[in-house]
């Protein structure tokens, strides 16, 4: 007799939402993709805290998928390691390693969703890339807007914290890039880019 392989017994996709360990880094700008994945996960009721390739993971039912959610504990310039070794071991391409990471180019608050691209000099997605030898995997980008002025440091920048009315606009973004990963999972890339993309 012929069986199929039960497709549910496995991982399908990986949801990385990209950040920095430790209290220093909570609620900087670097680390929106943690926030947004501890908001899916509040929002699921689980808790993301199984140590796993070396990120703190979950497994959850998602847009119709079984997702392995992720972060990675490595420091944001080596979270390629984390996705590297987790693609390998559940065997995911890349088209199916949905990342959530923050944007300097975009307003605070603003989302957008790519099928694939550049690390755009973000060094957290640089690493991925190069784990995962390819740039054809998707994600989310959170914007958090941009320096104030070209003299200010870019890793002063990132590493701040939110204040006043931006605080407001991220904390919608942070749950509005929930679900636009749940949206890209369960429709595909054209539905999530159509709704999300402001």
């Amino acid at each position: 007799m012929f069986f199929n392989k039960n497709r549910t017994s496995g991982v399908e996709w990986l949801l990385v939402g990209l950040g920095n360990p430790g209290d220093k880094y909570e609620n900087t700008r670097h680390n929106v993709g943690f926030d947004a994945i501890d908001a899916l996960a509040e929002e699921l009721r689980v808790p993301v805290q199984k140590l796993k390739h070396r990120a703190l993971t979950q497994t959850v039912e998602l847009g119709g998928a079984k997702v392995l959610l992720m972060k990675p504990i490595t420091y944001m310039n080596l979270s390629g390691e984390a996705v590297g070794e987790a693609a390998r071991f559940y065997k995911i391409p890349p088209e199916r390693v949905l990342v959530l990471s923050d944007d300097v180019s975009l307003p605070v608050g603003k989302l957008r969703v790519r099928k694939s691209g550049s690390a755009g000099g973000h060094n957290g997605l640089k690493s991925i890339i190069q784990h995962l030898g390819s740039e054809a995997f998707p994600r989310i980008k959170i914007g958090v807007g941009q320096k104030p002025h070209p003299d200010y440091d870019m890793a002063d920048w990132v590493l701040g914290k939110f204040t006043g009315e931006d605080r407001k606009l991220i904390s919608q973004a942070i749950e509005r890039a929930g679900q636009a990963a749940e949206c890209y999972i369960a429709y595909g890339p054209d539905q999530a880019m159509n709704r999300f993309n402001g």
